[in-house]
């Protein structure tokens, strides 16, 4: 859970105005409510009642309210330790991630680091998100954005950021490659686009086996971008994390199809175990708490 949400949510608590809570934390008001009606998806129920004036906190809020005061407390606490042990941290850190997750998840991420620690230059590598483990476990990333795999290396130490749900989408004008139900979609004919590989393709396999036995793979992509790209140029029905879809240069030229849903990757920031204590790494971590 992101530190920062729950900073808002206790502002919030005591401003009870999302117009003055929004002033002053520096965020649009719209913002704010995403950010509070993502709180209440993570709890599973409503945090708050709010009327043309004011907010109140309901049961559910009130029992949060405390909690998360003792979260962002500790977080402030560990913080400061570390500070204090080497309030200079300087040095640099080999961050590796998807492009799309290079502008959804980094920024908000870097700009917190480097409130804290101005001195540490970030060096950015990009590429397939199935390759997060295996940049950090060969040493070629100190940290890693990437989905949870399914099975984690001995020495792997994942702290999880964000739940992001896939969608299985076609072309907007060839919507003829599926019927109107998955019950009448002859899905061996379907071509099918997808992950090459990681925890996004388990997941799209996963999904597949309920409606194919024999899926006819069109292309398998390196790199989720792609796939909604070639979905829609009309070459197939594709699987993709809804972040790539929403944020593509071609998402109007797609469309989400409305079927069972494809379970969501758990989004996340992964080291080595044996190096999780360095002060640099230990340090972007902490954001996380």
């Amino acid at each position: 859970m992101n530190i920062k949400n729950l900073q808002y949510f206790l502002h919030l608590c005591d401003s009870q105005s999302f117009n003055k809570t929004a002033t002053s934390m520096h965020i649009s008001p719209s913002a704010l409510s995403r950010i509070i009606q993502r709180l209440e998806q993570d709890v599973g129920q409503k945090l708050l009642t709010r009327t043309n004036r004011s907010v109140a906190l309901t049961a559910a809020g009130k029992q949060l309210a405390p909690v998360a005061m003792q979260i962002v407390t500790d977080w402030q606490n560990i913080v400061s330790v570390i500070r204090e042990e080497d309030p200079n941290l300087k040095g640099q850190l080999k961050v590796f991630c998807s492009v799309t997750a290079s502008y959804s998840h980094l920024p908000d991420l870097l700009n917190r680091f480097r409130q804290f620690y101005p001195q540490i230059e970030i060096l950015l590598q990009t590429g397939d998100p199935a390759l997060s483990t295996s940049q950090i476990m060969d040493d070629s990333a100190d940290i890693a954005i990437g989905a949870k795999p399914k099975l984690l290396p001995n020495d792997l130490y994942f702290k999880v950021w964000d739940k992001v749900s896939m969608s299985v989408i076609a072309p907007s004008l060839g919507t003829h490659l599926v019927g109107k139900t998955k019950d009448d979609t002859n899905w061996d004919n379907v071509p099918l686009i997808l992950p090459e590989s990681g925890r996004a393709r388990d997941n799209a396999n996963d999904w597949l086996k309920r409606y194919t036995r024999k899926p006819n793979i069109y292309a398998q992509i390196s790199g989720h971008e792609g796939i909604v790209s070639m979905v829609a140029l009309g070459c197939g029905v594709g699987i993709a994390p809804d972040v790539v879809i929403d944020n593509s240069p071609v998402k109007d030229k797609v469309e989400k199809l409305n079927l069972e849903p494809v379970e969501a990757l758990e989004l996340g920031l992964c080291c080595r175990k044996s190096r999780s204590n360095e002060p640099l790494l230990a340090a972007m971590m902490s954001l996380l708490s």
